[in-house]
């Protein structure tokens, strides 16, 4: 996401969640959505700066140009992405996946995933909204053919 202006030329902060942050910069491709029109987001230079990714955006030459795109999200196509060990996900890929318990309760859909610093969690939708920690020895099996997650969880917790 672009996240704020850095100097007067143009630059922008972006905050980025890949791990580490800096490789947002080695996607050549980026992309963001404006009035519901997709465009491609063209940068010239970038870098860390302190703890925070600051990147020219091509034919963006002073500050207020640069403003009206603070807010707007930083998508990349797919195909960039590393190709992920067996066993790993990306979260993209998660969403949406069913939940189930091996008691065979239904705790609904993923609706997103967050990291507590501790680890990550699961949010399910379903009756009530369930977060689950996304790690062994509570999260079972991650089958995306299936579209299902399997985990062992209290449903009343």
């Amino acid at each position: 996401m672009i996240n704020g202006l850095f100097g007067v030329q143009g630059w922008v902060k972006i905050f980025s969640h890949t791990e580490p942050r800096k490789n947002i910069l080695s996607y050549k491709t980026w992309h963001i959505q404006v009035g519901g029109q997709w465009q491609v987001l063209e940068f010239t230079a970038g870098r860390e700066q302190g703890k925070t990714i600051v990147a020219k955006i091509k034919n963006i030459d002073e500050r207020e140009s640069a403003r009206k795109l603070i807010g707007i999200d930083i998508y990349i196509e797919k195909t960039q992405l590393p190709k992920l060990d067996e066993g790993l996900n990306y979260w993209q890929d998660l969403i949406g996946l069913q939940v189930i318990g091996i008691s065979g309760f239904v705790f609904g859909k993923v609706y997103s995933l967050t990291d507590t610093g501790a680890n990550h969690v699961i949010i399910v939708r379903g009756e009530k909204e369930y977060w689950i920690p996304y790690i062994a020895p509570f999260l079972l099996k991650t089958d995306l053919q299936k579209q299902q997650i399997l985990v062992d969880w209290d449903e009343n917790f």
